[in-house]
This record gives C-alpha cells, structure tokens and sequence, in this order.
C-alpha cells in the first residue's frame, strides 16, 4: 500500500518475502512490511501534515525530542513515528542464513556485560517471551552500557535516550500466522536470522 505524500516513506525490503524461510514465512514478511509498517508510515505522515515542525527534521531527532511536539499530536507520532522507526531497522537486523553469534567488539562487550553470549541470548529471550501484549525486545546502549530492555506497543528506546542496537518484534502480527500463540517458537526460530553484522556496525558508530 502505497503511504499518503509527506516527508517519510516506506522502506523497501532488503530481500524477498521468502528469504527468512522457515524461520520467518512468506506470507508473514509480506502483510507485515506492506501493511503493518505501510500504514505507520501513512498515519505518521497525516500526523505531522498539519503540524508546524520542521519537515526536513530526520525521524530519528523526532524520537528523540517527543516532548517538543504539540501534544494534540504527540501520542500519533509517538506511535506510528516509532512504528515506522522500529520496523525499518528490524528489516536490517535480520537476513537469511543468520550470522549465529556477534563478532569482534560488540561479542567483547556481550560478553563483558552478560558473562558470554549463551546468557545474553537467554535472558535476551525472556524479556520477548515476558513482555505483556505488544511490544518489542532490545539490546541497547545505554550511557555506553548495554542493557536489554522492553518497550510496550512501538515505543522506541530512542525517546528515552538509548540507542537500539538490536530489536525483536512481538507483536502477533509478526508471527500468529505460522506461530500462532507460541511466541516462544517465534523467538527461538528468530535467532537464525539475526543480521550481526549490522548490529556490529551500529555498535561500532556509536
């Protein structure tokens, strides 16, 4: 579906619908990237159509200063701004034929952090499967510390002065048509198709 003119535009995919298979399926990557992120990307850009902001503004800087937004409109940007935001990195942050484990600086940092990668991805998996309802699932940099943290609906760490490094989607919608209710099986079969590299390079820049 094709977003309403304004300043964002929906990113294409950077691979074909079936490419995440098994792990991910079809028809899944299709409804979710061509409807799910389309509409954010539409709604966002009713949202700040009438809005006197500057719209050369990048979504990143919008995130990150909520506050500054008239709050007639903040909770629609807050929400379709942070759909739109998560969705486009999560496409990145996955590939097929996954990378297994993080490598060079960000595996030193895990591992630094959580003691070795086995316990990261552990507890990495317990904040997706515990998050109640919609949400997301994050390794972040915060303060130069990573952490893993929840974010409910599309709240995006961004707003709260984090940088997202890595991100899982848990809404139904990413997996209910071939997990049906088991999360757990979504997660587990994600992990196959994490994109490490380009985690690795968002560590590295920052």
């Amino acid at each position: 579906a094709a977003a309403p003119s304004g300043p964002f535009t929906l990113p294409p995919l950077p691979y074909a619908y079936e490419a995440l298979e098994p792990f991910i399926d079809a028809r899944t990557m299709e409804i979710h990237h061509d409807k799910h992120h389309a509409a954010y990307v539409a709604n966002l850009n009713k949202a700040v159509a009438d809005v006197k902001i500057d719209k050369t503004l990048t979504l990143e800087i919008l995130m990150k200063d909520l506050n500054s937004l008239p709050e007639s409109h903040r909770t629609a940007i807050r929400n379709n701004g942070g759909g739109h935001y998560n969705h486009s990195l999560f496409w990145q942050m996955m590939k097929p034929s996954g990378d297994g484990e993080p490598s060079g600086e960000l595996a030193k940092a895990i591992d630094a952090t959580f003691g070795n990668f086995s316990t990261f991805k552990e507890n990495f998996s317990k904040a997706a499967l515990g998050q109640f309802g919609s949400g997301w699932a994050w390794l972040v940099l915060d303060a130069k510390q990573l952490k893993i943290v929840p974010t409910a609906n599309q709240d995006t760490p961004l707003s709260t002065g984090q940088t997202p490094l890595l991100g899982l989607d848990v809404w139904e919608h990413a997996y209910y048509l071939k997990h049906q209710n088991k999360r757990a099986d979504y997660i587990a079969a994600w992990w196959n198709v994490v994109n490490w590299d380009f985690v690795s390079e968002r560590y590295a820049k920052i």
